[in-house]
């Protein structure tokens, strides 16, 4: 008597778009960290991490510009996948509620939901800004030809700009935890077809259909 074969995992994630989304996730630690230092003097030991504040604070602008092309090359492969669609608006709707588990899921129709979907328009605004003001006050390539007004500006923007993505990966962060099997899905690529069915039932039909 044979028994049933289990059910393949479903494949979520790439290897490439694995490495690359924790290549992204490595830099945003060590740009966090060298920002801090060149923020605040509370947070200048930081600068010990990186050698030294005179390496870091060449290292710094060099790995913003390598961080934003990584992002955007990454981010663009999923332009499609975030596509804001009507079902998008009863997520976000009850988007508190079902973070605090006291509501219904929402059906998700795509691969992901609105608010990964707004997660991922929110840093591709917020990374453009960030990487325009950091090229405004690049010192000593860029910084010199650039008005003391605007200077002044840019380094206000990113700031703030630095704030609100520390905001936003923290969320990203906590609802990775919080999902169960989200963070196996971008370590080992795959989820199983119970947690796809459950998460994102749409994306699940599409993959169902197109399996063998």
């Amino acid at each position: 008597m044979t028994t049933a074969s289990a059910p393949q995992p479903i494949l979520r994630h790439s290897h490439a778009e694995r490495l690359t989304h924790w290549a992204v996730a490595v830099a945003y630690v060590a740009l966090f960290l060298s920002g801090l230092a060149m923020f605040h003097p509370f947070f200048f030991w930081t600068s010990a991490l990186f050698g030294g504040a005179a390496f870091m604070r060449v290292l710094h602008p060099f790995l913003g510009v390598a961080f934003a092309i990584v992002f955007y090359v990454y981010a663009l492969r999923l332009w499609n996948d975030n596509r804001l669609v009507a079902a998008d608006r009863a997520w976000m709707k009850n988007m508190f509620r079902y973070m605090n588990r006291t509501g219904e899921d929402v059906p998700v129709e795509g691969k992901y939901n609105a608010g990964q979907k707004l997660m991922y328009w929110s840093m591709m605004i917020v990374i453009l800004l960030l990487l325009v003001s950091g090229i405004l006050m690049w010192r000593p390539y860029f910084a010199p030809s650039v008005g003391v007004d605007l200077r002044r500006f840019s380094n206000v923007v990113h700031a703030a700009m630095a704030f609100v993505m520390f905001v936003g990966i923290g969320v990203h962060v906590y609802a990775a935890y919080w999902t169960k099997g989200a963070m196996k899905a971008m370590t080992r690529g795959t989820v199983s077809r119970a947690w796809a069915k459950h998460h994102h039932p749409g994306w699940y039909e599409e993959v169902r259909k197109g399996s063998p």
